[in-house]
């Protein structure tokens, strides 16, 4: 009688100390499967807006920064590049009707604010990155008609200095203007419309 006692407990022992140690695997499975459906730190920052400090870009110069895997470009144009883009007949949209840009920006300048422009870095045609070529009358782009704008080495695509594209080029249509607002005068945020901002 004893001997099934001892056996009895020790069945009981081993049956609960196995439900025990199988019920914490299973939720040391569940857990780590379970957070895998959440985003990685990487991804969220991958679509997350970004800031970026436009008061120090002299007139003329670009600066690059990424945004969901991409290169934006940001330039602070002169008022010659600005009076340039007035009134081009060798462009393909220069009313850029065709254009993926917010409606929030001039059609002409492409732009809220017209001194600086904020475009995706990549040709329109395969996704090269375009070359800003600011230099007004380079032999090499069609000397006095080139005012200063982008080239796709790529390809041979040109844009001018709002990112449209010039007639006869690969490139089918004007660079992306991507989502932005200033949160001051200094501060540009790409991924925020400015009308939410």
């Amino acid at each position: 009688m004893s001997n099934d006692g001892i056996n009895q407990g020790r069945r009981r022992f081993l049956t609960g100390a196995t439900c025990v140690v199988g019920a914490a695997g299973v939720v040391g499975a569940v857990i780590p499967f379970v957070g895998s459906w959440n985003p990685s730190a990487k991804a969220k920052a991958a679509g997350a807006p970004v800031k970026a400090n436009i008061s120090k870009i002299e007139p003329g110069q670009m600066v690059t920064v990424e945004w969901r895997g991409k290169p934006v470009y940001i330039v602070r144009r002169t008022q010659q590049a600005l009076d340039n883009l007035k009134g081009r007949e060798e462009l393909r949209d220069p009313s850029s009707e065709a254009s993926d840009q917010p409606a929030y920006v001039d059609a002409e300048h492409r732009a809220i604010k017209e001194e600086y422009l904020v475009l995706v870095g990549l040709c329109t045609h395969l996704g090269c990155a375009p070359m800003f070529r600011p230099d007004v009358g380079a032999q090499d782009l069609g000397g006095a008609e080139w005012l200063g704008g982008f080239f796709c080495p790529c390809h041979g695509s040109k844009f001018d200095l709002a990112g449209r594209v010039y007639k006869g080029v690969p490139a089918p249509t004007n660079l992306v203007v991507p989502p932005y607002s200033y949160e001051s005068d200094g501060v540009v945020i790409i991924g925020v419309d400015q009308e939410a901002g």
